[in-house]
């Protein structure tokens, strides 16, 4: 893989460890900024709607920029937002400026998707994609523990300044690491050519496909503290080792599956699809035993990343026919997904299920994925490549 790819997960990482870092450090926020915890929340669903919104819109923007140059920009907007947020006392111009850091973020993933793919060979893009998801599992597991320390001996400002930090490493990376330009295939097609890609059925399938597990994934991991504090009834300190657990598992998982999802996406599908289901099940019945816990959060990290970043894998195949959309697509099936699970699983979490409500929906919606999939599994089918991509109508 080459190495500008790994420097490209490198940014992804600074701008993960963002992204999950706000769950430790919400109640020390809303105390300093004099505002409800519950306020606060909404810090978290900025970024999210902000992510889903601004994927698709800047990369459209930023379509005809030379790719290091947009990288560059989106970095340099990320970094700004943070310092922002670290001296501001408003929370008004926290807010503005974690929906800023939110399109910063989605611009920089839906550039260094296409850019990573154009990188590799035709037939090596879920390794690619790989190793940009490899960035925000590392996130994952050193964000929100990292974050929380940060913000107990530091204050929750510090966590700010060191993600702020964290982009300069990989802006560097950027400028030295990734050509000036990239090969796009000649001047390309249109944004008109590209976006009516969006109404071909193999493209939609994948990416509701893809928006389904990640909901699952994301809605079952914002919620996991009740089920570590109440259902099995650990402390709290309990809450990061599971979070690194499931960190530690969609790392494994996402590293897998790039090494199959090129040439055998059904495989993994087929094999870890119904795993991920029984999986979900299983930590809802048996959540209660702290064994189970521990072994089924690394467990379900796996088969979650595994299953979702071939998903996401395949956006960028079948949009091959929108070479500078194709990794806004990508980007805009993983953040709905970020974004609408929690919504679901906290509906769920007001249920009989209690606790364990997040858990189940997380089920539920990875049942839903597996059943549009069936009708929907010839996108699976055969090797990717230039003939077996259906051009744009």
């Amino acid at each position: 893989m080459p190495l500008p790819v790994h420097l490209l997960a490198l940014a992804v990482f600074a701008m993960g460890t963002s992204e999950f870092m706000l769950a430790g450090l919400l109640p020390d926020l809303a105390a300093d900024l004099d505002v409800p915890v519950g306020t606060a929340g909404l810090l978290t669903s900025a970024f999210a709607v902000g992510m889903v919104v601004g994927a698709p819109l800047v990369a459209a923007l930023a379509r005809r920029w030379p790719p290091r140059s947009s990288l560059l920009a989106f970095l340099g907007l990320f970094l700004a937002a943070h310092v922002l947020g670290a001296v501001t006392d408003s929370f008004a111009v926290l807010l503005a400026t974690r929906v800023a850091a939110a399109f910063a973020n989605a611009g920089f993933l839906a550039v260094a998707l296409t850019a990573a793919a154009a990188l590799v060979a035709p037939d090596r893009k879920g390794r690619a994609l790989a190793v940009l998801l490899g960035g925000t599992t590392i996130a994952m597991i050193a964000g929100v523990p990292g974050g929380a320390v940060l913000g107990a001996f530091l204050g929750w400002r510090a966590a700010f300044w060191a993600v702020a930090l964290l982009c300069l490493p990989g802006a560097l990376g950027v400028l030295r690491g990734l050509p000036a330009s990239l090969p796009q295939g000649g001047a390309g097609p249109g944004l008109r050519p590209e976006l009516r890609e969006l109404r071909r059925p193999r493209l939609i399938v994948v990416m509701g496909l893809g928006a389904l597990v990640n909901a699952a994934t994301f809605g079952a991991f914002t919620f996991i503290g009740p089920v570590v504090t109440e259902t099995a009834e650990l402390g709290s300190p309990w809450i990061a080792v599971v979070l690194v657990l499931f960190g530690l598992g969609s790392f494994a998982g996402v590293t897998a599956a790039g090494r199959f999802s090129d040439r055998r996406p059904g495989t993994v599908i087929a094999a870890a699809g119904p795993l991920l289901l029984l999986g979900w099940c299983a930590l809802g019945l048996w959540a209660a035993v702290p064994a189970a816990l521990l072994a089924l959060a690394f467990v379900q990290g796996a088969l979650a990343f595994a299953v979702g970043s071939t998903l996401i894998a395949r956006v960028l195949y079948e949009a091959a026919g929108a070479p500078t959309m194709a990794g806004a697509y990508a980007a805009a099936a993983l953040n709905c997904g970020a974004a609408a699970g929690p919504v679901v699983a906290g509906l769920a979490l007001g249920t009989g299920a209690a606790e364990r409500g997040p858990v189940w929906a997380a089920a539920a919606l990875v049942a839903a994925a597996l059943l549009l999939a069936l009708p929907g599994r010839r996108v699976f089918a055969g090797v990717p490549g230039a003939a077996a991509l259906t051009k744009p109508s």
